[in-house]
């Protein structure tokens, strides 16, 4: 029993003299004193605790200084998560930030309306403006609102869902760190990304500059690009080092991993050209870009590919279901039970279809594809004409009789079997207008009565 005692005693001294030399090869930096009383330490001596207020003390004159940047970054001690424009100098209290908003504001006035620089004015003016009322507020830690190159970042309030950081591209753990939303594109990020994006808020682009690039995949080669990532110019090569360069298939450019996610969308251009939706690789802004820009409609089919409508007979049937819902659309206007019943919100979701006939959205083509635009519209189509048809006497008093055969049912413009004349919109039957003449009986009618005032003598001078 003694020898058994004898030898615990002497693995409880060598685990003590261990865990001594553990601790002095790897010091914790934040621990650092002066330099002779850490080496002073016996190795039987444990290293004393520190407490999380004494971690940084101040080092002596001399004594150089020594910073970890992930230790601060993790702290979020040297985090400036506000955007600055060009001309924003440093502003770091409210004293500073209330003086440079008004000399913002004079410059505002000082500048010629209208232009460029006084656009960029107002625009560092909201920044301050911003960064003051979060700094005004003591009681966040974090402030709900960051603006950065046109981002509008709001603070995620939900705990629970695991999402996916877009500048660092690593798992955001709600429950332990904070991280934001731009309400625009709805780029996420930790809070400590904020300060390195370097990409602006593609909803700007959209706002301003709503088009998409038709030419299917335009690239350039990475030459072009000096063998940099489109978006954060890191170095890139296709033969992965240092890092792996991916092609964007609607830009044509390449991007690195961090910025290419292998994301899936449809291109406009390979379906207006050759009515392809299989879904090709894009990067991460251009994968934001088409969402955005989905339901716009911006696509002119007829001037882009007017042989698109020879090959597929779907947007054929659109394209005059699309025409009736515009000759329904004066009725509707006009008749106030249908603005009562407000029947023109059945479009509301496609706006434009009550404005043109013309105008196409990538979201209208993908539905076409799918086959649900062309049911939707024709149950549309049938309540619209069963209002003005049968449930409306106001709508069905404002009928055509065919004016060549006067025979038969009341005619109206939308009607498979009639014929309107672009000049004065007439409504006759289709057979009844090409069996007589090709002109307008009623227009031929007002030109003969045109030409007889003409050629009526005048009134006697004389008499």
């Amino acid at each position: 029993d003694r020898g058994g005692a004898g030898i615990g005693r002497w693995d409880a001294m060598e685990y003590d003299e261990k865990l001594a030399r553990f601790r002095q090869a790897h010091l914790n930096p934040f621990n650092k004193q002066s330099g002779p009383r850490q080496h002073e330490q016996g190795p039987g001596e444990e290293a004393p605790d520190v407490t999380p207020e004494e971690a940084l003390p101040e080092l002596p004159a001399g004594e150089p200084e020594f910073r970890c940047p992930e230790r601060v970054m993790d702290l979020g001690l040297s985090e400036d998560h506000f955007s600055r424009p060009v001309g924003l100098f440093l502003a770091s209290d409210v004293q500073q930030l209330r003086q440079a908003i008004e000399e913002c504001k004079q410059v505002i006035l000082e500048l010629p309306e209208q232009s460029e620089k006084q656009k960029d004015a107002v625009v560092r003016l909201i920044h301050l403006r911003l960064k003051l009322q979060e700094l005004k507020d003591p009681n966040e830690d974090e402030p709900n609102i960051r603006v950065l190159l046109e981002h509008r970042f709001y603070k995620e309030k939900s705990k629970s869902v695991k999402q996916t950081c877009d500048k660092c591209n690593t798992i955001i753990w709600g429950l332990i760190q904070t991280w934001y939303t731009c309400t625009g594109c709805y780029y996420r990020c930790h809070s400590k990304c904020l300060n390195l994006i370097s990409k602006p808020c593609v909803s700007s682009k959209v706002s301003h500059q709503a088009e998409y690039e038709l030419n299917i995949c335009p690239e350039t080669g990475l030459d072009s690009q000096d063998y940099r990532c489109a978006e954060c110019r890191a170095p890139i090569s296709l033969r992965g080092v240092p890092s792996e360069a991916r092609q964007c298939d609607y830009t044509g450019q390449y991007y690195c991993s961090h910025c290419h996610w292998n994301d899936l969308a449809v291109i406009p251009a390979r379906v207006v050209h050759n009515w392809d939706f299989e879904p090709r690789k894009v990067s991460r802004c251009s994968m934001r870009y088409l969402a955005l820009m989905v339901s716009r409609p911006v696509l002119r089919l007829r001037e882009i590919n007017p042989l698109l409508f020879n090959y597929v007979e779907e947007l054929v049937e659109i394209r005059k279901l699309r025409q009736d819902i515009l000759l329904m659309k004066p009725y509707f206007i006009t008749c106030r039970e249908a603005m009562e019943a407000r029947l023109l919100l059945q479009l509301q979701d496609r706006q434009h279809f009550v404005e043109n006939d013309e105008m196409y959205s990538v979201q209208d083509l993908l539905d076409v594809h799918a086959g649900r635009l062309g049911c939707s519209l024709t149950e549309i189509h049938t309540l619209f004409a069963k209002h003005i048809k049968l449930d409306c006497e106001r709508c069905q008093a404002k009928g055509f009789v065919c004016e060549l055969c006067r025979e038969g049912d009341v005619l109206f413009p939308f009607d498979s079997h009639t014929s309107v004349c672009t000049d004065c919109s007439a409504v006759f039957h289709r057979d009844c207008y090409y069996d007589n003449s090709t002109t307008c009986p009623k227009c031929a009618r007002l030109s003969l009565r045109k030409q007889s005032l003409l050629q009526e003598p005048g009134p006697d001078v004389e008499a």
